[in-house]
């Protein structure tokens, strides 16, 4: 019966995760054009995450706090050390994945991605949904991340040339191990950076 439960559990958790593949990383154009971006060398990247939802909460501060609260009441301090790692695995891991994978897929063309402020053109990423998922090993919940994406000239970050949106863009570990919230964001990142290049070398490259 235990056996006939789990396998259950893990039916329903695959069948979410590629109904999520399915319906993910599809790039839609909200205005504009990203057509400037051919023949850059290096494109610059900045990013957001104001006005960013999280799981049931519409508000990111309201998933913190919570999460705070429940960790330190578990153990003090934790939640503290949780809130600290939350916000560093954005410059730490997040955004680099971004631009290693971005990079990757345009090295045919010649153009790298990441923290360069002296390019021309410079890409927006702003999170506007945060998924952080789950794995307690019998269920599992891929992380997921929406996210619009702005092209700007870097002299003047005010005037948007074109703009995307890629939403429902999945993160996980193939091989299940992804037990930890920063990896499996870590690698939605890493799949929002892959899709979006290549989707320049289809449509501008």
């Amino acid at each position: 019966m235990k056996m006939r439960f789990a396998l259950g559990l893990f039916v329903m958790a695959a069948t979410l995760f590629f109904a999520t593949e399915m319906s993910a990383q599809k790039v839609v154009m909200k205005s504009g054009k990203f057509d400037a971006l051919k023949g850059q060398d290096e494109i610059n990247v900045s990013y957001r995450y104001d006005n960013m939802g999280v799981g049931k909460f519409d508000h990111e501060e309201d998933y913190v706090d919570e999460k705070v609260r429940e960790k330190n009441e578990d153990e003090p301090g934790s939640g503290d050390e949780w809130k600290r790692k939350w916000e560093d695995d954005r410059e730490a891991r997040f955004e680099p994945k971004f631009e290693e994978l971005m990079t990757e897929y345009l090295k045919d063309q010649g153009t790298k991605v990441g923290r360069y402020p002296y390019a021309k053109y410079t890409l927006v990423i702003h999170t506007t949904f945060t998924e952080p998922g789950f794995n307690v090993g019998v269920m599992r919940k891929p992380a997921m991340i929406n996210a619009n994406i702005s092209l700007v000239e870097t002299d003047n970050m005010d005037k948007e040339l074109a703009k995307a949106t890629i939403e429902k863009v999945p993160g996980r570990d193939a091989m299940g191990y992804d037990f930890d919230t920063g990896y499996r964001l870590q690698e939605a990142y890493a799949k929002l950076g892959k899709t979006f290049a290549k989707y320049l070398v289809k449509k501008v490259f």
